[in-house]
């Protein structure tokens, strides 16, 4: 199967990469920089030039796969560079549905990544039934809208740390701010829930979602139902010798900064339909068991 990866060369894309290598897939990679050509040369997979606003560019490399996995998104905002998320997400929106657009009346498979922070609960979970409307992040209802017009569209639903070696996402960014601010903080009680997965139980996901071509299917891909916020907290203040303190209002705001609202959220999830679906199981260490051997 050729298969077309955007974001082919960075945190989550590379290891898809070498999951879809491993298994017999031919593999192109999406790079915007001359760097990004060289990690996706190295990992066995060809190279097509271009980056998310490159909407032709898109297309060809969509018209030349049999399928698709969208993973790329733009957190050039998160590193103080121009844009916002809502200029990124928009950009997202543009390229999923200029990809689909040359899917329409295939078979081709489209796996669309998109994350679970605010998704409604049902029953005190977040499951594969629960739909945001009016998300920030429109990556969802796009491959949603997508599925209703015929395109072999799925979405991997991403837990909120995609942990291993090499993570600069949020678990990262907490523990920097501890070091900062010298103290290891959690919101208010601390008894809100982040779920995890290890990030080569995700590239698997990604896998088999585009081999198995579900239209419309939403896979929650999380390795529990969650971890407190709290126990997150005691564990970093352990490991860096800090103390621990519950924060809220502005004194959250100041010491969370871009992620104060993120970091209140949440997030227990469960994956049972999405394990009958893919036949997809995780199978490495935790998030916790995780922090402690890779993060300090």
């Amino acid at each position: 199967m050729k298969v077309f990866v955007t974001g082919a060369s960075g945190y989550n894309g590379s290891a898809i990469l070498k999951e879809l290598i491993n298994a017999g897939h031919q593999v192109t990679g999406l790079a915007r920089s001359e760097e990004s050509a060289r990690i996706i040369r190295d990992l066995g997979a060809d190279v097509f030039h271009g980056n998310l606003e490159d909407l032709e560019i898109l297309q060809q490399g969509a018209q030349n796969a049999d399928g698709i996995i969208h993973c790329a998104f733009n957190h050039d905002f998160m590193k103080g560079g121009a844009g916002t998320f809502l200029d990124s997400a928009a950009t997202d929106r543009n390229a999923i549905f200029a990809m689909g657009e040359v899917l329409k009346g295939t078979d081709k498979a489209i796996v669309i990544t998109s994350g679970m922070l605010g998704l409604p609960k049902i029953n005190g979970f977040i499951t594969e039934e629960s739909v945001a409307e009016h998300s920030p992040r429109p990556s969802e209802e796009a491959a949603l809208d997508l599925a209703s017009k015929g395109v072999k569209a799925s979405v991997i639903r991403l837990a909120p740390s995609v942990h291993d070696k090499g993570d600069a996402g949020f678990i990262p960014f907490i523990i920097s701010q501890a070091r900062k601010n010298g103290v290891s903080a959690y919101p208010d009680e601390g008894k809100n829930c982040w779920v995890g997965v290890h990030r080569l139980d995700a590239a698997k996901a990604f896998r088999l979602a585009v081999e198995k071509g579900h239209k419309g299917a939403l896979y929650n891909i999380v390795d529990g139902e969650g971890v407190e916020m709290k126990k997150i907290a005691e564990l970093i203040g352990k490991e860096l010798n800090l103390p621990v303190a519950s924060l809220s209002g502005e004194d959250l705001n100041r010491h969370f900064e871009w992620m104060s609202y993120f970091i209140t959220l949440d997030c227990p999830a469960t994956n049972f339909k999405s394990q009958e679906m893919l036949g997809w199981k995780p199978s490495h260490i935790g998030l916790l068991e995780d922090m402690k051997l890779n993060y300090f």
